[in-house]
């Protein structure tokens, strides 16, 4: 082989260098990455190739001679006994091939297990549990020193505060995946954007962001869970096999992927990995390859590390699927509260299964930044394999007439002025009469997480819009049956269920009204801190700006918003009008008498959709009856509530002998022991 200049190729290697440090930081500091893991490990599989080639170049602070990225300085460090290394990536079944004739000749062609696992796409974490009791909470960091975010894990509901059995070791290292449901990942940058935020690039985005924040009382707000996948350091504790790890660690109460499997082979490795490339859209959470593991830990130790990877593991990395498309138009629609959010209209393309015809662009930054004009032949990816993005323009395919696109200065649908809020990137309508922020903030209102009005979805409100009938929030508190029944699909049985749904939304609270007005940047959590410092709404809209930021978790952007909305008369007035009308704004003392409690001291475990309860309802509606719920059946397990499309929960429960529950059986439960 010619060996080039080797000025020339220490120049290369630096910039490569430069480069990969720079998407480090952005994905383990910012979480803000720019390139798929894809390209990543291009870059750093060329940098490994010249310093192979030529090794006086290489030198101690190399991306190659480290595990991962930098624990951020806002958190106190913690050094993990075991280091979280990281694994050798592969796309290919004949590398994973390779990977098995290294391990066996290492064991001198011994017979080899493999277990293989769903990689999930999160944020590597452990967790360390001393005489069964979680005691911290640590970030992978760069494999050796990570953040201590015990306060944050703590608020996972998937992550067992004490360990379930008699006897549990003295110390448990648990390594697992935090992650986020693809829906949930949806629904929560929705309400950023909404809000004016910059959204997450994917749910592992999203995951890694929510871990890393400085208020735990945000981090309790997102939906995040956890699969665990290993241990670290343990005492008082043997395994043979990595799949006994993975039994042991359900029985004491962690959750782990029903989907891991083992291999008697590296054929049978092969098929699990293609099995599961056309699988994983089936999966509600994000996967981007199959981790493959020595299943033997006698073998594995045997096997050793090197200073970045363990010689045991290696991870196939699913092909990532992208398509070019035309960029048909690019249309501009009004949320709630008066953001302008541009949308790509596509020609229909099909990427990871899916028809996409439409891509959100954010917001105008965004479509500065991409330069995505109408007509442009545009790369798309489904980020996170969830929401169609562009990735960028494919600029040797640009029509010659292509005009970039101007950012409005009028909203499209009333007309009126725009402005750009300091501080945020969103550009908003402060017309409250918008039409289209009216249907929305009223849509908003009645939603679930606010005044939970039955019956009151967005037909029915584009009706009474349309109508007349509300022009405001509190208008809804007017309407009378006589009003209602002369709307079109609306006879004498729906109209007396909808006006008795508001009346009973009138009891909800103070912090959901406050989340129902539909404050930019004004969540639920931050709606209940707020109630909580002022007791009551009327009181929160004397506060100033200073009032706010002394509670811990209000920043300056949300006090201001506060502030800035309440210093609406219109606002005001809306308020006014809900007290006068019977919604309460005020919190009540907390009644004295305990509630009773007929689940207490039972577990229960929930698969599949219920007929008229959420997931999230029917743990609360356990919860507040005693009960504990967990996410993984186990001995320990009382009951397994089972709804439509059941996972393999069921099995496992049938297995073990654990009583199963319908919604209705669920209930009847809770009747038979509240009567004793």
């Amino acid at each position: 082989m010619v060996r080039r200049d080797l000025e020339a190729v220490r120049e290369e290697i630096e910039a490569l260098r430069r480069e990969i440090r720079r998407h480090e930081w952005l994905y383990y500091v910012k979480n803000a990455p720019e390139i798929s893991d894809f390209e990543f490990d291009q870059l750093l599989k060329r940098l490994e190739r010249l310093e192979a080639e030529y090794p006086e170049l290489v030198t101690p602070d190399s991306p190659t001679q480290r595990v991962g990225g930098e624990p951020s300085e806002e958190f106190a460090q913690v050094v993990h006994r075991v280091p979280m290394l990281s694994l050798d990536n592969t796309y290919e079944a004949g590398e994973l091939r390779q990977f098995d004739a290294r391990v066996r000749r290492m064991l001198g062609n011994e017979p080899v297990e493999y277990v293989c696992e769903l990689k999930i796409d999160g944020l590597a974490v452990s967790l360390r549990y001393e005489a069964g009791q979680l005691v911290q909470g640590a970030t992978r960091g760069d494999g050796r020193v990570g953040e201590d975010v015990t306060p944050n894990l703590r608020t996972v509901r998937s992550i067992p505060l004490r360990l379930l059995g008699e006897t549990p070791p003295p110390v448990l290292e648990v390594r697992g995946e935090v992650y986020m449901e693809k829906a949930d990942f949806q629904r929560l940058n929705a309400q950023r954007i909404e809000n004016g935020e910059p959204p997450f690039a994917n749910p592992r985005n999203a995951a890694a962001g929510s871990v890393r924040l400085l208020d735990p009382r945000i981090t309790a707000s997102r939906p995040l869970k956890l699969w665990a996948y290993g241990v670290g350091e343990h005492e008082g504790v043997t395994f043979q096999t990595h799949a006994e790890v993975l039994e042991r660690l359900q029985e004491w109460g962690l959750p782990v992927n029903p989907h891991f499997r083992v291999c008697t082979d590296i054929e049978a490795v092969v098929r699990y990995c293609e099995e599961w490339t056309r699988r994983r859209e089936e999966l509600s959470y994000e996967v981007d390859g199959v981790v493959v593991k020595v299943n033997s830990l006698e073998q594995q130790a045997r096997l050793g590390s090197t200073a970045k990877s363990p010689r045991w593991a290696i991870s196939y990395k699913f092909p990532v699927s992208q398509a070019m498309t035309v960029v048909r138009d690019i249309q501009v629609q009004v949320g709630r509260t008066g953001v302008l959010t541009p949308r790509a209209i596509l020609e229909p393309v099909f990427v990871d299964g899916v028809t996409v015809s439409h891509a959100t662009l954010h917001n105008f930054d965004e479509v500065q930044r991409l330069d995505v004009r109408v007509g442009d032949t545009v790369l798309l990816q489904r980020a996170g394999g969830v929401i169609p993005q562009v990735l960028g323009v494919v600029l040797d395919k640009r029509p010659p007439d292509a005009q970039p696109f101007p950012i409005p200065s009028r909203c499209p649908s009333c007309g009126s002025e725009v402005a750009r809020v300091p501080g945020e990137v969103a550009i908003r309508c402060v017309n409250l009469a918008c039409p289209a922020q009216l249907r929305r903030r009223i849509e908003h209102f009645a939603s679930r997480d606010a005044m939970d009005i039955e019956g009151l979805g967005p037909n029915r409100v584009a009706q009474l819009v349309d109508a007349g009938l509300v022009r405001d929030v509190a208008d809804l508190y007017t309407l009378r049956q006589e009003d209602l029944i002369r709307l079109e699909r609306m006879g004498p049985d729906s109209s007396r269920n909808l006006i008795q749904a508001i009346e009973e939304s009138k009891t909800r609270g103070p912090a959901r009204v406050l989340f129902g007005l539909g404050i930019p940047l004004v969540g639920t959590t931050v709606s209940q801190l707020l109630v909580q410092r002022f007791g009551s709404i009327p009181a929160l809209m004397e506060a100033s700006v200073d009032d706010l930021t002394e509670i811990p978790g209000i920043g300056e952007a949300v006090a201001s918003s506060v502030v800035q909305f309440f210093s609406r008369p219109e606002n005001r007035e809306i308020v006014r009008r809900l007290g006068e009308y019977g919604v309460r704004l005020e919190e009540v003392a907390r009644a004295k008498e305990e509630r009773p409690r007929p689940l207490a001291g039972l577990t229960f475990v929930l698969t599949g959709e219920l007929p008229h309860y959420t997931r999230a309802e029917a743990r609360r509606l356990i919860e507040e009856a005693g009960g504990r719920v967990t996410e993984s059946v186990s001995r320990r397990t009382d009951y397994l509530v089972v709804g439509e499309n059941p996972g393999s929960k069921l099995q496992r429960a049938r297995q073990l002998g654990i009583p199963i529950l319908d919604e209705a059986g669920l209930l009847r439960l809770i009747e038979e022991r509240a009567q004793g």
